[in-house]
């Protein structure tokens, strides 16, 4: 299992939606999460505002923050390496790090016999 540890910039919630205008990243970034959780692997994620004795109690990270400042968040690293900074990994990028397969549809979605709408019957 690999351990994948995240530590934010200071945000309300991990999830961004929250604030006046959406970060569409954040709920993406979130969904990649819980589906890296999904695979069983490992996530921690940290909040500056919400948890800072987690960035005091790494110093790796105490040691990016000291050299790059808060612009080397978000922070990502993976069994205890630092993977990605300053932006949110893609999930390809996150299966990479993890060595976990993804799973691309091999078919694109069909519909019953009914049409375009299934069986609703609306066309």
């Amino acid at each position: 299992m690999t351990t994948v540890t995240i530590y934010d910039k200071a945000m309300c919630c991990s999830t961004g939606v929250c604030g006046p205008q959406v970060d569409p990243v954040l709920p993406r970034f979130a969904a990649d999460l819980d589906w890296l959780a999904s695979q069983g692997h490992e996530v921690k994620r940290f909040n500056l505002s919400q948890n800072p004795t987690e960035f005091v109690a790494n110093p790796m990270v105490q040691k990016m923050l000291a050299e790059a400042g808060v612009e080397c968040l978000p922070l990502v690293i993976v069994d205890q390496q630092i993977v990605s900074r300053g932006e949110y990994p893609s999930r390809d990028n996150l299966a990479m790090w993890t060595g976990t397969p993804l799973k691309r549809p091999t078919s694109l979605p069909m519909t019953g016999g009914g049409g375009c709408c299934g069986d609703t019957g609306c066309c």
